[in-house]
């Protein structure tokens, strides 16, 4: 039986993680995406840009095969993900990346990018 531990380890060796710092070097060059839920992104905002799309319904907005599918997951776009903290970025990079999908990074968490300078805009 797995743990929540052994899913973020997992995500953790397969995702790649960035710094803040050099996620704001590369902001513009791909798709970032929050993947925190509406309520967390109105308290704190968000990366300037960025899809919004939370972990839960990030399969359906990934999957061509389905009405709710954003064009800008295409499965050869550079995707950053971020998030709170790190973890869920990582679990969600993981499941994209059992997709298909072969460019994905996880940024960490949008307090980082804040703090990095990275620019932001209201939630």
């Amino acid at each position: 039986m797995k743990s929540a531990k052994d899913f973020l380890e997992a995500a953790n060796q397969s995702v790649t993680r960035i710094t803040a710092e050099e996620a704001v070097k590369l902001h513009g060059t791909g798709v970032f995406v929050d993947v925190r839920d509406s309520a967390d992104i109105a308290k704190s905002g968000t990366i300037a840009g960025a899809l919004r799309i939370p972990r839960g319904f990030l399969e359906f907005a990934a999957d061509p095969a389905t009405p709710f599918h954003n064009d800008a997951l295409s499965k050869d776009a550079s995707l950053y993900l971020v998030c709170g903290a790190g973890g869920q970025a990582a679990l969600a990079g993981k499941t994209l990346q059992e997709m298909g999908f072969t460019s994905v990074t996880n940024v960490g968490g949008v307090g980082d990018w804040k703090d990095a300078g990275g620019p932001m805009e209201a939630g």
